[in-house]
């Protein structure tokens, strides 16, 4: 019965970290149709999303079953718990980059130098997510816990980037619009970051059985 458990979470642990970069690779797509301002491109990370959510579906499924055929104890019940909490923060990641992607599809936004704090932000965020389910793979506490620390600098570049598009609209008040389109996508992004830190605090609970938010 035990050997059967195992199984099972090691195809948990391999369907998780397919959905994280699957979630990776979408922001990363995010930021290189904002640089080529590639509207086709940016249509095909939409429909991407529907990859994303049934990866959610699936791994969903996987849990329930861990859960309800295997009786699992007190700390793999914490590690297939934490799994079902991720998945649902991993989708909402999907669905942002697929936010940013419709902003692109609908919007011009000119390459600007505003265009290099975007970057810093998918890459800290592709980051976050990448080392949140390497931390749950790994049951590594140091890697989740940096993670949750990683999440300030994404705020601080949100606020940078606030700031700037602020200035902007009050200088050129014709520039508002745009300004305002790369301002939702700066947003995104730290929701992103946000996400990415709920998983990595999931990973924590499942190691210690203490969750930050409860």
């Amino acid at each position: 019965m035990r050997n059967r458990f195992d199984a099972q979470l090691a195809q948990l642990n391999l369907e998780l970290i397919e959905m994280g970069t699957l979630c990776e690779d979408a922001i990363k797509e995010t930021y290189k149709v904002l640089l080529n301002e590639d509207k086709e491109a940016a249509k095909e990370i939409i429909a991407h999303d529907s990859v994303i959510d049934r990866a959610e579906r699936d791994i969903e499924n996987l849990c329930l079953k861990l859960l309800l055929q295997q009786q699992p104890v007190a700390k793999d019940l914490r590690q297939v718990s934490a799994a079902l909490k991720m998945i649902t923060d991993m989708e909402r990641i999907g669905d942002q980059a697929a936010d940013i992607a419709e902003i692109v599809a609908t919007a011009h936004i000119p390459v600007a130098d505003e265009m290099v704090t975007l970057k810093e932000m998918a890459e800290a965020t592709m980051n976050m997510v990448t080392s949140a389910v390497d931390a749950y793979v790994k049951r590594d506490l140091d890697i989740a816990q940096k993670v949750i620390a990683a999440d300030d600098t994404v705020d601080e570049l949100f606020i940078k980037m606030k700031k700037k598009l602020l200035d902007i609209i009050q200088k050129n008040p014709a520039d508002g619009e745009c300004a305002l389109d790369v301002l939702m996508i700066a947003k995104y992004y730290e929701r992103i970051g946000d996400h990415a830190t709920n998983v990595a605090e999931w990973v924590e609970f499942s190691l210690t059985g203490v969750h930050k938010g409860a």
